[in-house]
């Protein structure tokens, strides 16, 4: 049976099947990116970035991907709906408006969606409720996301709106893993628990590695690194999520740019009682002013590895405890997989920086993980293995594609 949809400026229906183009929006606070994609064979047809939506130097770039040269908008966008309407302007300069039959829907990235929400939803009412019931456990993400489906709901309301979240594919993980060891009816009643981030990149690069391996995916237990600005590790069997390094914020685990990653809890109550800080202003230090621009005043790793190599002392020491984190990560979740048949990196840092690579798993052989300096060297935007031939453990570096995962599973929900 050919699915249909109702279009409300047309008077009439469409097929689905005529609907193969899927937009992808990720609304930040002040900024909104987006991508469209033909699904028919995964492609871009454009891609561009709204940001400092609010302030007078707003600025829009715009790239068509198939032909077309990269277009530029200055001056002040007063809020997100201003933004999407000049997104939406510039789609359709290239002839592909937002009111194109061929767009089947439009697939938002959301940050936190709670135990509620283990798949791809359909936006109604009631899930925007719940996404925004969610807010207190993701105040600088959740907010920004439902501003980016109001206005996209407003400007095509009679197309599918879906929610891609990024808890999702962490949902799988085992109580005793997603479980903090606090009192029971105080954590349910405030919903303190492990969620994890990063999903659609996790789900999608380890699905990529078994492809890689050319083996099924319910056949390999990888440990993916999304080692971004924003860090995070996972441990995925058979292509579900058993553990996971962020928790109930994307605060918990890797040292990262500006985030201070695993902690003493005790500190901020330290900070407190000795420093007289507030609560925010600890929020702002472990969130903002801590990780690698904490210890060293930068958070560019490309930076970092300059002023490594030129003996600057307070790099080395970042950098040192940056890969110090790491390697605790590796083993533990080698530990709780049991058998790891591979580790792979991915997202800014993991794709493009082979000195973080190597240093993550130098003196790991005994794990039997180790990495090929002349396969470590080589730089691509191809999924490729940098491990030696005869490696026990696949060492891979997968490039991330998360607007291309939440294209996939928006399409896949609308179209089935």
């Amino acid at each position: 049976m050919t699915a249909m949809t109702t279009d409300p400026t047309s008077g009439g229906s469409r097929s689905m099947n005529d609907a193969h183009r899927v937009l992808v929006l990720n609304s930040g606070s002040s900024s909104v990116k987006y991508q469209l994609l033909d699904m028919r064979d995964r492609s871009r047809l454009a891609t561009g970035l709204v940001e400092r939506i609010g302030e007078s130097s707003s600025r829009l770039v715009h790239t068509p991907l198939k032909g077309g040269e990269p277009r530029e908008r200055t001056g002040r966008i007063a809020d997100h709906e201003e933004a999407l309407k000049a997104a939406a302007e510039e789609l359709a300069a290239d002839g592909l408006g937002l009111d194109s039959p061929e767009l089947a829907a439009i697939g938002h990235r959301v940050v936190h969606g709670g135990l509620k929400f283990s798949e791809p939803t359909v936006v109604t009412d009631e899930v925007l409720k719940e996404i925004e019931r969610l807010v207190p456990v993701a105040p600088l993400h959740n907010p920004a996301n439902i501003t980016g489906i109001r206005t996209a709901r407003a400007l095509r309301p009679d197309l599918p709106q879906v929610a891609v979240f990024d808890t999702a594919f962490h949902t799988t993980m085992p109580e005793h893993a997603a479980r903090y060891a606090i009192d029971v009816g105080t954590a349910d009643a405030h919903r303190i628990r492990r969620y994890g981030f990063h999903g659609t990149s996790h789900a999608y690069v380890s699905r990529r590695t078994a492809e890689l391996l050319g083996r099924p995916v319910s056949d390999v237990n990888v440990i993916v690194l999304h080692l971004g600005n924003g860090a995070s590790a996972s441990a995925v069997a058979g292509g579900r999520c058993v553990e996971t390094s962020m928790g109930l914020t994307p605060l918990e685990g890797l040292v990262m740019g500006t985030r201070s990653g695993d902690i003493d809890p005790a500190v901020t109550f330290h900070l407190k009682r000795v420093a007289g800080m507030s609560t925010d202003e600890i929020d702002v230090l472990l969130n903002k002013k801590s990780g690698l621009v904490g210890l060293c005043g930068d958070n560019d790793m490309r930076e970092i590895r300059r002023r490594v190599d030129e003996g600057d002392e307070r790099a080395t020491l970042a950098f040192d405890i940056y890969i110090h984190r790491l390697k605790k990560y590796i083993g533990a979740y080698s530990a709780v997989l049991g058998r790891v048949d591979a580790v792979v990196f991915t997202a800014g840092v993991g794709e493009n920086s082979a000195p973080v690579r190597e240093a993550a798993l130098a003196g790991l052989e005994g794990f039997g993980l180790a990495v090929d300096p002349d396969r470590n060297a080589v730089r691509s935007g191809e999924p490729r293995l940098i491990s030696p031939e005869d490696a026990r453990v696949a060492v891979a570096v997968v490039p991330t594609d998360e607007e291309l995962e939440i294209a996939g599973q928006t399409f896949d929900l609308v179209h089935n």
